[in-house]
C-alpha cells in the first residue's frame, strides 16, 4: 500500500474514533514511514526534524491565548457580549432573529477580512469568539454552523482573491510553481481560473445553513465556569484594551510576527495596571493552557508532513494513479483532485501542498492536453482541497480553539467532519467541472 494513503488513512480513522489528534498524527506518521520503507529510526528522525516547523505557530497561539485572557480581564469583549445579550432580550420580546444573523455576519466578515484587509489569519478567533460564546449559546445556535462560517472565511478569500494571503497563494505559490514546471502563464487571470471552485465553497456554505438550521442546546453553566459572564469594566479599561489590540495588530503587520504582536499587547495590559503585576504569571499560564491543544497538534502535524515528504511516495501515488487515466481528461482531473485532497488532509496546509503537487501534476496535465488556465485550476483546487476537513489544518483548528473553550465542541465531529462534507465535496465537484470547461 502507498505510504501516504496508509498514513492519512490511519490518522483519519483514529481521529474519527475519538483518539486524540496528536496521538493519531504520531501513529499515522509511524505507519506511513514504515510502509514507505524508511524504517523506525529514519521515520523518527524525519518526524523529529519536522517538529520545529510547527513550533513558531504553536508559540504564537500560546501568546495569543495569554493576550485573549488579558482582553477578557479588561472587559472589552464582555462589553460587546453584554450589548449583544441586551439585544437578545429585546429580540425575544419581539420574536425577531436579527441578533443571530448579525453575529453570524460579524464572524463571517471578520474571517474574510483576516485574509486580506487585516491579514491576521486565525489570530482573531481566540480574541473574539470565546466572549461571544455565551450569547451564541443563549440563541441556541449550532456551533457546527459557526465553524463552517469561519472556515469559509479562512479559505475562500485566499483561493480566489489575489490580495493578502491570496496574493501569496495565487501569485507567489500557485502561478509561480506552474510556470516553474514549464507552462506559459502569461495572460492567465488566476481569479478566473479559480472562480468556479470558489463557487463550490459558496454552495457548501449555503448547504451548511440548511444542515445546521435547527437550534442546538448547550450547557450555559459550563461556559460560566471558564468564561466570566459578569466582568467589571470602565471606559478607561476599554480604551486601554482597544490600544493594546491596535498595537498588537500593527506590530504583527509590520514585523510579520504574531509572537511579537501578542507580546506587545500583553505588555500594554501589564504596564497599564489592568493586569496586576502579581497576577501576570498566573494569567499568562492560564492563557497558554487554553491554547495548548492547538499548539501541540500543529507541532505534531509538522512532523507528520515531514515523514510524508521523506517517504517520497506522493509522486509514487500520482504515478500509480496515472495508470488508471488511460488518456481520459475527465478521469485524470478527478484522480488528481482526489490525490490533492488526500495529500492536503495529511499535511494540513494548502500553501505547503501546491509546490509538491505542481511538479508532478503539471507534466501530466500537459500530456493529457489541458489548457494552461485549466492546469492552474487543477493544481490550485487540488492544493485547496483538504484544507477544510483536515484534523491538522489551522482552518479547522482555529474555529475549534474558540468554540471549544467549555469542552462542548468536539474538534473532529463538530468542526472537521462538517467542514469536510460541506466544502471538500462541493469543491471536488466544482473543481472537476472547471477543469473540463476551462
Amino acid at each position: 500500500m502507498n505510504a501516504v494513503i496508509a498514513a492519512v488513512g490511519v490518522m483519519l480513522v483514529l481521529s474519527l474514533s475519538r483518539v486524540h489528534v496528536v496521538i493519531a498524527l504520531i501513529v499515522g506518521a509511524l505507519v506511513g514511514g514504515l510502509t514507505g520503507g524508511l524504517g523506525i529510526d529514519a521515520t523518527l528522525k524525519a518526524f523529529n526534524s519536522g517538529l520545529g516547523g510547527g513550533a513558531t505557530v504553536a508559540l504564537s497561539y500560546a501568546l495569543l491565548g495569554a493576550f485573549a485572557v488579558a482582553i477578557a480581564k479588561s472587559g472589552l469583549a464582555h462589553a460587546l457580549a453584554d450589548k449583544a445579550l441586551a439585544m437578545v432580550d429585546r429580540q425575544h420580546a419581539t420574536g425577531g432573529n436579527s441578533v443571530k444573523w448579525l453575529l453570524i455576519g460579524l464572524l463571517w466578515v471578520v474571517a474574510i477580512a483576516s485574509q486580506n484587509i487585516l491579514p491576521i489569519h486565525i489570530a482573531f478567533i481566540p480574541l473574539l469568539v470565546p466572549p461571544l460564546l455565551y450569547v451564541l449559546t443563549k440563541l441556541q445556535l449550532d456551533r457546527r454552523l459557526i465553524a463552517c462560517v469561519m472556515t469559509f472565511g479562512l479559505i475562500t478569500p485566499y483561493m480566489f482573491l489575489p490580495v493578502g494571503f491570496g496574493n501569496i497563494f495565487l501569485n507567489e505559490i500557485l502561478l509561480a510553481n506552474v510556470a516553474r514546471s514549464g507552462v506559459d502563464i502569461s495572460g492567465i487571470n488566476v481569479t478566473h481560473a479559480m472562480g468556479i471552485p470558489a463557487l463550490g465553497m459558496v454552495f457548501g456554505l449555503a448547504m451548511a445553513f440548511i444542515s445546521y438550521r435547527k437550534k442546538r442546546v448547550y450547557d450555559l453553566a459550563k461556559i460560566e465556569q471558564v468564561e466570566q459572564v459578569a466582568v467589571q469594566y470602565n471606559p478607561l479599561s476599554l480604551m486601554i484594551a482597544l490600544v493594546a489590540i491596535a498595537a498588537a495588530f500593527i506590530v504583527q503587520l509590520l514585523l510579520d510576527s504574531m509572537i511579537i504582536g501578542a507580546l506587545v499587547g500583553f505588555l500594554i495590559f501589564s504596564v497599564s495596571g489592568i493586569v496586576k503585576w502579581r497576577e501576570t504569571d498566573d494569567l499568562f499560564t492560564e492563557g497558554m493552557k487554553m491554547m495548548a491543544m492547538i499548539g501541540f497538534i500543529m507541532i505534531a502535524a509538522s512532523g507528520f508532513a515531514e515523514v510524508m515528504k521523506a517517504t517520497g511516495e506522493v509522486q509514487t501515488l500520482v504515478e500509480s494513479s496515472a495508470s488508471w487515466i488511460n488518456h481520459s481528461k475527465a478521469v485524470g482531473a478527478l484522480l488528481m483532485l482526489l490525490v490533492g485532497l488526500l495529500v492536503t488532509m495529511g499535511i494540513g496546509s494548502s500553501f505547503s501542498t501546491v509546490p509538491i503537487l505542481a511538479a508532478i501534476f503539471v507534466p501530466l496535465c500537459v500530456q493529457l492536453g489541458f489548457s494552461p488556465i485549466a492546469i492552474v485550476c487543477i493544481v490550485g483546487t487540488a492544493g485547496a482541497l483538504g484544507d477544510a476537513g483536515s484534523p491538522a489544518s489551522d482552518s479547522t483548528l482555529g474555529p475549534t480553539s474558540g468554540l471549544n473553550i467549555d469542552g462542548q465542541h468536539h474538534h473532529i465531529w463538530d468542526t472537521v467532519v462538517p467542514t469536510f462534507l460541506h466544502y471538500n465535496l462541493p469543491l471536488l465537484a466544482f473543481g472537476w467541472v472547471a477543469a473540463m470547461v476551462l
